[in-house]
């Protein structure tokens, strides 16, 4: 059994725990963290730490295991960088809200959204992971699905108008990608109340169950 480090890396912070573990420890994230810069900290925060495989949850598109796009909420130099020989162990790239979604999946089809600075938005399927990225696609006017469910939209609605959005756009999702239900995850997924029965929370702490699990599912697929 492979003893694998789960590396959640957010807009706000990026949070590190073991597969066999249940501690978890963290550090501030924001708009000037580099991907050196977060491989110096992690290294910094978990010295102490043995471990022969590394996930990264990283949030934005990856395609065969690369970064496909530049972060929105990070610094610059993702796209090309070379984490396995940064951490100098086997890494396995994956978005964000998919390595959540696969952690919380309870059969069937799943849709997850992830409520947090942005729009994460995972289908999760058997043994099939397929990342979407629907956040930044129009909802209203010039405005995205990101601009009303994510944190912006928190803040300018208010909570009861954004939960109102928030069921409006898992509606018309769970219609588009034919899901049996929408599971939410996410920093703010604790401020819902009141879902539909076609809706569930789940925890956020499953991003490290997801993380871990990619390592020993042979027949696991993401798309």
């Amino acid at each position: 059994m492979f003893r694998v480090m789960v590396v959640d890396i957010g807009g706000n912070n990026v949070k590190m725990q073991l597969s066999d573990g249940e501690e978890r420890r963290k550090f501030t994230s924001g708009p000037t963290l580099t991907p050196q810069n977060m491989v110096d900290q992690v290294k910094a925060v978990t010295a102490d730490w043995s471990f022969d495989r590394v996930t990264l949850g990283y949030p934005g598109p990856v395609q065969n295991n690369r970064i496909a796009k530049e972060p929105a909420n990070l610094g610059p130099g993702w796209l090309d960088f070379d984490f396995t020989a940064a951490f100098d162990q086997p890494v396995q790239l994956v978005n964000d809200a998919a390595m959540q979604a696969f952690g919380s999946y309870d059969g069937g089809k799943m849709l997850f959204l992830g409520l947090g600075t942005g729009l994460g938005a995972t289908l999760v399927t058997n043994n099939v992971i397929l990342p979407l990225e629907v956040a930044h696609m129009p909802y209203k006017g010039s405005m995205s699905f990101e601009d009303f469910v994510g944190k912006r939209g928190y803040e300018r609605l208010g909570k009861k108008l954004w939960r109102n959005e928030v069921i409006t756009v898992a509606e018309i999702l769970r219609a588009a990608f034919v899901a049996d239900y929408v599971l939410f995850g996410g920093g703010n997924a604790k401020r819902l109340k009141n879902l539909p029965d076609w809706c569930r929370i789940g925890a956020n702490t499953n991003a490290f169950k997801g993380g871990a699990d990619i390592w020993s599912n042979a027949d696991l697929r993401i798309l």
